[in-house]
């Protein structure tokens, strides 16, 4: 299903029903990521996912995607689903996403989940490599997403799920140069929102992979101190929707439920 939205279309799917859950992807991926626990999750809940802009079947409304504006797009949806509240769950950028939307309506979020994701902002530095990513990625974005989607596995786990990496990068390489550099040029921008792990009235987890290549763990673990947040720590990398995909379950049923 679409809606319209400043011009383009948000795509975006609707299974199940009970308490409406909401998943997020992350960047370079689509609603495609959740295929394998939508059967399973729309069992007992109403499950929406939706095509952030510039990634999968929604369209560009800019060349800058900020975190705010990506989370307007998910209002949208809501809205036009006359979904009132909601627990959201968001990957990685789906994540800095997901945040952005509780930061301007909490009282519309029964629970959210931050999936090999961070509260905070990007460094000084992280800023430089987003820059330098960006100049990569207008050289050869389709070299560049091979490499990106490997990397964020786990090094022992990519001949493992050789095949579920050349399907992610099967879909990322649809999305367009325009979706890709704009949603970098929006996560460098992103605010820091570690001050929502305290001070809003959900309930929140945060899901970390002990050796994912992207966040570092302990940091992650640092975030939560002295916050009403849980952690739960998988094993491997940055890709917990495949690399953990049944213990993934089970934490997010564990959390809704709760």
């Amino acid at each position: 299903m679409t809606i319209p939205f400043k011009g383009t279309n948000i795509y975006f799917t609707d299974s199940g029903k009970g308490s409406a859950l909401v998943l997020l992807h992350g960047f370079l991926e689509s609603t495609e990521i959740w295929h394998q626990l939508q059967p399973e999750l729309s069992k007992k809940f109403r499950v929406i996912c939706i095509d952030l802009l510039g990634h999968g079947q929604t369209g560009c409304i800019g060349y800058v995607h900020s975190m705010e504006q990506m989370a307007e797009a998910v209002e949208a949806v809501l809205k036009h689903l006359r979904i009132r509240r909601s627990t959201m769950i968001g990957h990685s950028m789906g994540g800095y996403v997901a945040l952005a939307f509780a930061e301007k309506k909490p009282d519309d979020l029964k629970g959210l989940c931050l999936l090999n994701s961070t509260a905070s902002a990007d460094s000084a530095e992280k800023k430089i490599n987003r820059e330098r990513t960006i100049e990569v990625v207008k050289k050869n974005h389709h070299t560049f997403i091979k490499i990106a989607i490997t990397n964020l596995f786990r090094p022992k786990n990519r001949i493992i799920f050789k095949e579920s990496i050349k399907t992610l990068i099967a879909h990322a390489k649809k999305t367009p140069l325009q979706g890709i550099i704009a949603a970098l040029e929006g996560m460098k921008i992103r605010d820091d929102r570690e001050a929502l792990l305290h001070f809003t009235p959900f309930k929140k987890m945060i899901i970390a992979g002990k050796k994912d290549p992207v966040l570092d763990y302990n940091t992650i673990v640092k975030q939560v101190e002295g916050a009403q947040v849980k952690l739960v720590t998988f094993p491997d990398g940055h890709m917990s929707f495949t690399e953990n995909e049944s213990e993934l379950l089970q934490a997010i049923m564990r959390f809704i439920e709760k």
